[in-house]
Order: structure tokens, then C-alpha cells, then sequence
């Protein structure tokens, strides 16, 4: 049966690496998307590839490649319903090789979450003129998004850690794309 709710699509995107899949497999699950004894399951599997903080991750990624090399390949959708809407995450790759996943994925949402990496040194990556960051914000403006949230990731590898002028500086720069 068709729900009343509104349905809104949004598409996370970013720097490869800076934590996108962890991300939005985390808000899946504190969302009640998915159930802790599965996100346990993923844990234990993960642990026992030496990947452990990727159990969050591979509630999307499902790929053995992508387990393996611990990146998004091909974009992931997952549906669940808060009280207001139904929602479709979708999860689009960061790496360069995969940027018309990322494309494909970008052109059915309706609102973005662009994943910065606060780390020094990823941070500038992403949003040198090359970088993943930056063309993303750009490819999703070009392709109708015009809602974007910034969630700053990876707070705790800034120096000193959680570092309240990193945190400005990168709200400076990513204001100004």
C-alpha cells in the first residue's frame, strides 16, 4: 500500500575516503533502518578481514570488491521511513574511477550530504582543484541539487584532536565553492 509520507532521495558524496559509507551506514542504523544483531554480524566479518570500523560501511557496501578494497564502487540505495518521510539513501562512490556511479546516483536526488574529511592533508585533497570534494559539489549543483548538507567527518584526526579552528577554517573554505 502506498504510504501519505513524502519520499525525499538523498545521495551522499564526497572525497574517496573520507567516510561516507561508515556515515551513512551509521544514521541507517540509529534511523532503525537496520537491526544491531546484522550490524553485529558485519562487525565480526569485518573483524575478521582486519576491517572493523568498516561494519558500518558494509551495510552498503556489498560488493567483495568493495569489501576488499574497502571503497564504493557502484552506488547502494536503502529505504527506510522516519515519521515525516519515506527515505532512499543513496550512497555514491568517491573515487575517480567511479565517477559516473556517482553521477548516476546524484541525478535522482533530490538533496545532497557532501562528506568532508577534517583530517590534515584529506581535507586539502578534496578540495584542491582536482579534488573529489569540490567536483562532486559542483556535479550535484549541476544536476539539479540545490540542498546540500556539509557534515564535517573525522574530527577526532585533526590536530589537536576535534580542533575548533580546523573546524572553521574548513566551514571557510567549503562555504566558498
Amino acid at each position: 500500500m502506498p504510504s501519505d509520507k513524502e519520499h525525499i532521495n538523498i545521495v551522499v558524496i564526497g572525497h574517496v575516503d573520507s567516510g561516507k559509507s561508515t556515515t551513512t551506514g551509521h544514521l541507517i542504523y540509529k534511523c532503525g533502518g537496520i537491526d544491531k544483531r546484522t550490524i553485529d554480524k558485519f562487525e565480526k566479518e569485518a573483524c575478521e578481514m582486519g576491517k572493523g570500523s568498516f561494519k558500518y560501511a558494509w551495510v552498503l557496501d556489498k560488493l567483495k570488491a568493495e569489501r576488499e578494497r574497502g571503497i564504493t564502487i557502484d552506488i547502494a540505495l536503502w529505504k527506510f521511513c522516519t515519521s515525516k518521510y519515506d527515505v532512499t539513501v543513496i550512497d555514491a562512490p568517491g573515487h575517480r574511477d567511479f565517477i559516473k556511479n556517482m553521477i548516476t546516483g546524484t541525478s535522482q536526488a533530490d538533496c545532497a550530504i557532501l562528506i568532508v574529511a577534517a583530517g590534515v592533508g584529506e581535507f586539502e585533497a578534496g578540495i584542491s582543484k582536482n579534488g573529489q570534494t569540490r567536483e562532486h559539489a559542483l556535479l550535484a549543483y549541476t544536476l539539479g541539487v540545490k540542498q546540500l548538507v556539509v557534515a564535517i567527518n573525522k574530527m577526532d584526526s585533526t590536530e589537536p584532536p576535534f580542533s575548533e579552528d580546523r573546524y572553521k577554517e574548513i566551514i571557510k573554505e567549503v562555504s566558498g565553492l
